[in-house]
């Protein structure tokens, strides 16, 4: 096996030294754009040697006009070399692939966002699908489009963000007294599960406040581990799912949601809100009560357009669980359409 390198710096060698010379045979000066995007771990940066055991390798991605497609499509099939840095290469699906802009963002977002995005189609597109455009590199841009089209992509606009955090916070509200109920009549294992789908969605929720789209499951957590805000809450999150028992639980747990709590306010997205655990009722139960940060931050929306949304959907990977779902745009546009 060749040594190892991540695929971002081989797809960066394949276009500089494969690709981009049988652009030029083709035609000095083709406009083509060329870029690392779609799936695969190499893309986000997550790739090991583990990662070359399929559908890994020498990638890039080439835009060209309609018109050139086909032109170059085969030029790259019969004069790519036949390995670059000892990886072999080859012309289409998951190596270097040929596409026209306009066919390819509607396929892979289920819309073209070059024609504007409104909030119900900033929610209707998985957040693993937003990352697989605006994560990556982008190699050349001879067509203008693929830079501008990253930038508006970057991030959600403002109240989308007020809005999937708020539905975000309900999520935790709804199950946050959960895990002690579960204790309470003897059932530790239903509330080891419940803590464990907490953790997650603090996971999650920290993601979003510091503004990165989070990924599908599989890398939740490399994701979470380079996020600023890791160092104090990943050893609580731990200690959560490690606690043998409720008590020790709800200790770890109340300290990730008011660590979590004092980072939402210091966005100033909102009204801050008290961040500190309180009873659940009468009951023997701390809780952040984080549906008091869900309703702050909804106050704090002003677009028209995203109030009229329902305060406790969100976005589509806030009620879908599916990878078979949330890894097609066409699947997930379907239901989030349907619920709006």
């Amino acid at each position: 096996m060749p040594t190892f390198v991540s695929g971002l710096a081989l797809a960066a060698a394949t276009y500089r030294d494969a690709v981009r010379p049988v652009l030029e045979s083709v035609r000095p000066g083709l406009v083509h754009s060329a870029a690392l995007l779609g799936p695969g771990s190499e893309v986000l940066g997550y790739d090991t040697v583990r990662s070359t055991d399929h559908d890994w390798g020498p990638r890039v991605v080439v835009f060209v006009g309609r018109a050139d497609a086909d032109e170059v499509r085969a030029a790259l099939t019969d004069r790519l070399p036949s390995s670059v840095g000892g990886w072999t290469t080859y012309s289409g699906r998951r190596g270097v692939e040929v596409h026209d802009l306009d066919d390819w963002l509607p396929a892979h977002l289920g819309l073209d966002p070059r024609t504007g995005m409104r909030a119900r189609d900033w929610l209707a597109v998985p957040t693993q699908l937003l990352l697989e455009v605006t994560a990556g590199a982008v190699f050349h841009d001879g067509l203008g489009q693929l830079g501008p089209v990253r930038a508006a992509l970057a991030w959600y606009p403002d109240d989308v963000w007020r809005y999937v955090l708020s539905c975000q916070w309900r999520r935790i509200g709804q199950e946050e007294a959960f895990p002690g109920r579960c204790a309470e009549t003897g059932d530790d294992l239903g509330s080891r599960i419940v803590t464990a789908r907490l953790v997650r969605d603090l996971m999650r929720l920290a993601l979003l406040i510091e503004r990165r789209y989070p990924p599908y499951t599989k890398w939740l957590g490399t994701a979470f581990a380079r996020l600023g805000c890791a160092q104090a809450l990943q050893p609580l999150l731990a200690g959560a799912l490690a606690a043998s028992d409720w008590p020790g639980r709800e200790d770890a747990l109340s300290r990730a949601y008011e660590h979590l709590g004092r980072l939402h306010n210091d966005l100033a997205l909102a009204e801050p809100v008290e961040p500190t655990v309180r009873p659940f009722h009468d009951r023997p139960f701390l809780v952040l009560d984080a549906a008091r940060f869900a309703d702050a931050t909804r106050r704090a929306v002003t677009d028209p357009e995203v109030l009229a949304l329902p305060p406790y959907i969100g976005a589509v990977d806030q009620y879908v669980d599916s990878t078979d779902v949330l890894t097609l745009a066409d699947r997930a546009r379907t239901l989030g359409t349907a619920l709006r």
